[in-house]
């Protein structure tokens, strides 16, 4: 399957946090004018309910993904407002 330009760019939430090298896990994205799920890959863990950035799609719907806060709001990516 090839990969999924669509996703790249767009941001979601972690449903099942990632372990980094450990293991993947599981992110809900706003795309295509609904929601849909991938399996999610990061470099270091990241927690359930946490905010990402889809930095790249891996195809057979597999995500890299980073923390992503909202610089308009002063947020790192770890849900605190700054």
């Amino acid at each position: 399957m090839a990969p999924d330009e669509a996703v790249v760019g767009c941001t979601g939430e972690l449903v099942v946090g990632t372990r980094g090298a450990a293991g993947p896990g599981e992110v809900l994205v706003r795309v295509r004018g609904g929601t849909e799920t991938f399996i999610a890959y990061s470099d270091h863990p990241l927690a359930r309910g946490a905010t990402v950035l889809v930095v790249d799609s891996l195809g057979h719907r597999q995500v890299s993904v980073m923390a992503w806060g909202d610089p308009l709001l002063g947020d790192d990516g770890d849900g605190a407002a700054r």
